[in-house]
């Protein structure tokens, strides 16, 4: 069975090719170099639950859209809101690497090699919950594709 390879290759490669992520890494985040050595932006892929049903594999996975926090060095005294960080900045491009990576999958390539987007797709935010003051998005994707490589003989 090779549906995990084909899914996380077909994410892979849409994520790449989007230039405002700079890293791609998997599995346990706790294992990921979440140091200033990493370069970030960053997307990390998280596989979850799998189930199977006549012809059909669904799989649960999370992406995290992360980038660093940086704070202002001359303190903004006219505009409180937007706060002397760049968060704001982040939570605005890593939302819109989300929205186009769903896109992509909803309606580009995915779609057409039977990836599909099962259901609405849920992002919460992400807000200084990590280490090195990392905010962004987590997105919570479910995707069905054929299960083309068992047969009944």
């Amino acid at each position: 069975m090779i549906a995990v390879y084909e899914t996380l290759d077909k994410i892979k490669d849409k994520i790449r090719e989007n230039p405002t992520i700079q890293t791609l890494t998997f599995g346990d985040l706790m294992e990921v170099d979440l140091a200033k050595t990493t370069i970030y932006p960053l997307a990390h892929l998280q596989l979850g639950n799998v189930t199977f049903a006549d012809h059909i594999i669904t799989m649960e996975i999370q992406i995290l859209f992360l980038d660093v926090v940086d704070d202002n060095r001359v303190p903004n005294t006219f505009d409180n809101f937007y706060g002397n960080d760049n968060l704001i900045d982040i939570l605005n491009t890593q939302l819109s690497a989300a929205n186009i990576l769903q896109e992509n999958l909803r309606r580009g390539s995915g779609y057409a090699d039977l990836f599909q987007v099962k259901g609405d797709i849920n992002c919460q935010p992400f807000l200084d919950t990590l280490e090195n003051q990392l905010a962004g998005w987590g997105m919570d994707l479910v995707l069905q594709l054929p299960n083309k490589t068992t047969s009944v003989c």
